[in-house]
C-alpha cells in the first residue's frame, strides 16, 4: 500500500479575494491541493434580498446574478475554467462520487447530482463540488490521499448520519485504491450553521437525536446542537476527534456575514460550501 504524509491538524481562517471573502485552510491546500472551505454573503453581485454572493439557483434570484457569482468564487480561488458540481440538495444521505474526470463520466455525475444528493465525493483533480446553505450544517472530509467531501447536513440528514456514512466510504475507496490510511486521519471541517440556542425543534426530534449520538448533542430538552451530533457521527466512523475544525459562526446571530432562512423568514440567498483539488 502507498504511504501517505498526514495532514496537517484541521483549522479555518478567512480571507477575502477580489472582494469574495471565505473560510479556509490554507495548510490544507498546501500540504495535499485539496483547496475547500465556506463562503461568506458579500463580495457578489446579486440584489436584496439575496445580497450579495448568492450561489443557490432555486431561490427567486436573477439566474444570469447567480451564475456571476458562481464565477466570482472560482476566479478567486484561481480556478475559473473549473466545472462544478452542485447538487439538487433533499435532506437525504445520497451521495454523488467523482472519480473519473471524462467528459462522459462527468454527464453522468451531473444527472445523478440533478436527481438528488446531499454530498459529493472527487477524487480527481480540476472539478469542484459546491453545496449551499442557510441554517443547514456544511461539512467538508479530507482524505491524505487528496479525496474529499463537501457535505449537507440539514436535521434529517445529521440525524441520518450522513457524514460519518461519507467518512467510511472515503476510507473504503482509499483502502481499495491501496493507500495506507484510514478514517482517522482524516480532517473535518463544519461551517457556519445555525447554533444549539438558535436551533428550537420538537420535542420528539430532541429525543431522537439524543437516542442516536447521546444527550450532549441537547442543550436542553428542545434545543439540539448540530455540529455535536455531526462530530460524534463522523468519529463513530473512525475520525479522530482532534481531527475536527469548527467555524463556530452562527447563520442566525450573524446576518451581517451569512444568510439564514429562519432569521429573514425564509427569503435570503445561500452560501456555499466548495472543495476542489489542485
Amino acid at each position: 500500500m502507498a504511504c501517505l504524509n498526514r495532514l496537517p491538524y484541521p483549522h479555518l481562517e478567512q480571507h477575502t479575494v477580489n472582494a469574495i471573502s471565505f473560510l479556509t485552510d490554507d495548510a490544507l491546500a498546501s500540504s495535499v491541493g485539496v483547496y475547500a472551505g465556506f463562503t461568506l454573503r458579500f463580495g457578489g453581485v446579486s440584489k436584496p434580498p439575496y445580497d450579495s454572493l448568492n450561489l443557490a439557483t432555486h431561490v427567486d434570484d436573477d439566474a444570469r446574478a447567480v451564475a456571476q457569482n458562481r464565477q466570482l468564487l472560482l476566479d478567486a480561488l484561481g480556478v475559473s475554467q473549473a466545472p462544478v458540481l452542485v447538487p439538487n440538495q433533499i435532506h437525504g444521505t445520497n451521495l454523488v462520487t467523482v472519480d473519473c474526470g471524462d467528459a462522459e463520466a462527468w454527464d453522468t455525475y451531473a444527472q445523478q447530482a440533478a436527481e438528488g444528493a446531499d454530498g459529493i465525493i472527487v477524487n480527481v483533480p480540476e472539478k469542484a463540488a459546491l453545496l449551499c446553505f442557510a441554517d443547514c450544517l456544511p461539512a467538508i472530509v479530507v482524505s491524505p490521499s487528496g479525496r474529499f467531501a463537501v457535505l449537507h447536513a440539514g436535521w434529517r440528514g445529521a440525524l441520518a448520519g450522513i457524514v460519518g456514512k461519507a467518512v467510511r466510504e472515503m476510507a473504503l475507496r482509499d483502502k481499495n485504491a491501496g493507500f495506507s490510511v484510514g478514517a482517522a486521519s482524516y480532517n473535518l471541517y463544519i461551517g457556519p450553521h445555525i447554533c444549539a440556542s438558535c436551533f428550537e425543534v420538537s420535542a420528539e426530534i430532541a429525543r431522537q437525536f439524543s437516542e442516536a449520538y447521546g444527550s450532549a448533542v441537547l442543550l436542553d430538552g428542545r434545543h439540539v446542537d448540530l455540529a455535536a451530533a455531526v462530530a460524534a457521527d463522523a468519529q463513530r466512523a473512525g475520525l479522530d476527534p482532534q481531527r475536527v475544525a469548527y467555524a463556530d459562526e452562527c447563520t442566525v446571530c450573524n446576518g451581517d456575514r451569512l444568510f439564514s432562512y429562519r432569521a429573514s423568514g425564509g427569503v435570503c440567498g445561500r452560501q456555499g460550501a466548495f472543495g476542489i483539488r489542485r
